[in-house]
Order: C-alpha cells, then structure tokens, then sequence
C-alpha cells in the first residue's frame, strides 16, 4: 500500500505544484516519486529498468528532435500562415485547431501532434493575442478526441487493435461519429468557459523567425518519412511506431550542422517524466490495489473504471491489464475500453501523456496550465465525451 500513498502524494503534488516557496515541476514531482518506491523497496531496481518502455522513448525522443527543427528552422511559422493566415474570428481559429489536430492526431499519433502543436499554438497566441492557456487547452482536447477514433491514433488503441481482425473498419464505425460530435462538443465546453476572453485581434507586428533553408529541407524530408511510415502501416504493412520515429529524425541528426544545438533543445525533462512515471505507475500496479478493484466486464463498467483508473496508472498500463479480461468476440467492449482509456485524458493533466508533454513544452516557453484549471473544464468535457461514446457504443 506504501506505493499507493507515493502515487497520491505524487498526485496531490502535482495538482499544487509546491511545497512551501518551493515551486515544483512536473517532471520534477514525478521523479521524486520514482526515487521514493525505489528506497522504500516497493519495487527493485531490476523491474524498475524493466518497467520503462525503451519504445515509448525511443519514440518521444526521436519526435523532439523533429519538433525541434520545425520550430528552429522556421518551418513551423511558414505551416502556421499557410493553415491559419485567413483565420477571422475565434471562433474559426477553435474549429480549425480541433479538427486540423485531431485528424492530425488519428494519423500520427496523439504525442507527436502534441510536441509539434505546442509551440504552433503559443505562435499562434502572440499572433492573434488570444490567451495562450486557451490554445494549448483546445490542443489537448483536439489530440485527445482525435487519436480516439484511430487504431494508431495513440499506444493504448495500438494495443487493443493487435486484438482486432479488421482494427481500422472497427474503429471507424465504432469511434468515429463519436469522436466528430465530441470535437464539437469541445468546441462549445471552451466558449462557454472562456466566453468572457474570446477577443481575437490580429498583431501586426508579427513574431519573426530567421529562417534556415536548409533544416526546413530536412524537416520536409523528416515529415515526408512520417506520412509514409505511416501509410505503410494504414495499408497492413507491420512498422513499429519507434521506427518511424528514429527514422523520421535521421536526416536531421545525420546531415544538419545545427544537430547539437537541436539535440540540446530536446525536451529531456519530459522524458525523466516518462521514465519516472513508468517506475511509480509499474510499483503501484504491483501493489494490486487496481486489479482488486475492477471486476465487471460490461460496457458501463468499463468506461467508468478506465476514465477514473487511467488517471493514476495511465492508460497504457490499465489496458494491458483489462485486455486479458474480455474475449475475442467482445469488440463493444474493446471498443469502450478504447473511448473510456482515451477520452480520459481530458479529464486532468495525469490522464495522458499528451497533456504532460504540452504543459512540459508551454512551461519552458513561459507559459502553462494548472491542474485546477484543466480540470474545471476537462472534467464536464469528459462526462459528457464519455456519455456521448457509450450511447453510441451501446446502440449501434
């Protein structure tokens, strides 16, 4: 039970963010709590090196490395005024970032549309002086609701697709109409909490980013390696995601003379975060304090235990854990276990790994969102995403 109160304490910490004058990071609260387990012997230190998924690092490391290059060669700004230059009202700019990240994120991946989006949207706050907490709030929503429909759309669908014959066809007629009315959804939960600041003005004196012709060049190449990794595993081809990752950066890191300032850029702090959390979250799944408390395998069951369970062992693990438990002929529940585990993260901060990487990413750029600020709006946005996702589930 010891790991269970480190993983509270670790929760209540990150919800606070100090103690006493002392501010607090993320990352730094996190690795405190993989620290704490690993002196109090809840978990060895053999199992907490085996409890890191060397993927999911590989993987977030070699996207950092492309989203730093978009952002220093200036191809990001250039891709900012090509999608968003015409934009008029916020209501336009809301729209086109719910549904431009979250088509993004089914394709590429939730966490890789969260490293790239994070600095486009604090571009896009000084452009439009819209409030920055409002964007990366939208973004986290876009990425979240978008990667539900897809089967490659984040790793805990990536998981219960390998359960699936047919995982694409599956998740679009299960997830998709769901996913589109929740997007919109999210549209409405964001002007009516923040109706009182939806004033767009455009900024004249736009932000300006000396450009590098050569970097942007690689960074086409790098993204042209996505698209096509990518549609190679749309069209059955087996590609492990960290693959097209590590070779998506390659081009950078082998031919750009500017790869060490890119790889000093790369958001280390954000990987001791996943590092730690895989190590807090390993001990207290140890613990079998989580695995006592989920029985029932029915649909409802289902999307309340993995909307409330994803927010302290995180999705991945808790999927892992509830696959075993259904049959191969229970897609509606495979497929609520997909809605509920993802829709989570837009409940809090701890709900995803997207949202972590955008708060660590606003935070070094001066800019971020509390726990209680998420939460005041995650936390109806959720209730109703989740309604939404089961009555569509439940008749269909």
């Amino acid at each position: 039970m010891l790991s269970i109160i480190i993983l509270a304490i670790v929760f209540i910490l990150i919800a606070i963010r100090r103690i006493g004058k002392i501010n607090l990071q993320i990352w730094q609260i996190m690795l405190f709590g993989a620290i704490a387990v690993l002196l109090t012997k809840q978990i060895s230190p053999l199992n907490a090196l085996r409890a890191i998924d060397v993927d999911v690092m590989l993987f977030l490391f070699g996207m950092f490395v492309v989203g730093s290059a978009l952002e220093k060669s200036g191809y990001l700004m250039e891709i900012s005024d090509k999608f968003f230059s015409r934009v008029k009202s916020i209501d336009q700019l809301l729209l086109l970032i719910l549904f431009t990240m979250g088509f993004l994120s089914a394709i590429l991946m939730n966490d890789t549309i969260a490293i790239i989006g994070t600095p486009l949207m604090l571009i896009l706050s000084k452009k439009y002086k819209v409030e920055a907490k409002l964007l990366l709030l939208t973004l986290a929503f876009a990425v979240t609701i978008g990667s539900t429909a897809s089967p490659i759309g984040n790793p805990q669908n990536l998981l219960i697709a390998g359960k699936l014959h047919d995982p694409f066809s599956t998740f679009f007629k299960y997830l998709f109409i769901p996913s589109i009315i929740n997007i919109f959804i999210a549209y409405i939960i964001l002007k009516i909490f923040w109706r009182k600041k939806l004033k767009i003005e455009k900024c004249h004196q736009e932000e300006k980013v000396e450009g590098d012709a050569a970097l942007s060049k690689l960074c086409k190449i790098s993204i042209l390696i996505i698209l096509i990794m990518i549609f190679m595993r749309i069209i059955g081809i087996n590609i492990r995601l960290v693959y097209i990752a590590i070779f998506a950066c390659l081009p950078i890191l082998i031919f750009s003379r500017r790869r060490t300032e890119i790889i000093k850029k790369v958001d280390w702090q954000t990987l001791i975060f996943f590092a730690s959390m895989f190590i807090v979250t390993k001990s207290a799944w140890e613990s079998g304090f989580f695995q006592k408390m989920i029985g029932s395998t029915s649909i409802e069951t289902i999307f309340l235990t993995s909307t409330i369970f994803s927010q302290f062992i995180s999705n991945v693990p808790l999927v892992a854990l509830y696959l075993p438990m259904l049959s191969a002929s229970s897609i509606k529940e495979m497929m609520a276990l997909a809605g509920g585990s993802t829709l989570a993260g837009n409940l809090s901060i701890l709900g995803a790994a997207s949202n972590v990487i955008i708060i660590q990413n606003a935070e070094k750029r001066e800019a971020t969102i509390t726990l209680f600020e998420f939460a005041k709006v995650g936390i109806p946005l959720t209730i109703l995403n989740v309604l939404v996702c089961w009555l569509f589930i439940l008749f269909i």
